[in-house]
């Protein structure tokens, strides 16, 4: 299947109909299959101890799972996260970036289904992991 949008098409529709978030998220690479972005992580997203919070890390899942749809269906605004499960596996690292890694495991005509992985910018092993579904919204 070919990408009805791009990197620079999935930031630009993130810019005109979430301009209040847009700004905190950048897209790295996107395929039919996977997505990789970024949470520019900044002082609103830290909470108490020195680590970026659980809704911040939440958030950049959802909007990876998010993007990844829209690369396949278009920019299908009404698209809706229907389920979300994550796991906070390790305290990321406060002062640098949060790495997304998106996979589509299943793209149907109603439900996308996602795995993402989230890493803090340099390490290896993953700080939480998502399992995300998307409603898609009819023609």
């Amino acid at each position: 299947m070919s990408l009805k949008m791009d990197e620079a098409q999935l930031m630009e529709f993130m810019r005109g109909v979430f301009h209040q978030v847009a700004d905190d998220f950048y897209v790295d690479a996107v395929s039919a299959d996977e997505i990789t972005m970024r949470l520019l992580v900044g002082d609103r997203h830290l909470r108490p101890g020195g680590t970026v919070s659980g809704p911040s890390m939440f958030a950049l899942a959802d909007v990876c799972a998010y993007l990844l749809t829209l690369a396949n269906i278009g920019p299908k605004a009404l698209a809706v996260t229907t389920n979300c499960s994550i796991d906070f596996m390790r305290k990321p690292a406060a002062g640098v970036d949060l790495i997304a890694k998106g996979r589509m495991l299943k793209l149907g005509k109603q439900l996308s289904v996602s795995d993402v992985l989230l890493f803090s910018d340099g390490l290896e092993k993953p700080v939480a992991r998502a399992s995300l579904t998307y409603a898609i919204p009819p023609n």
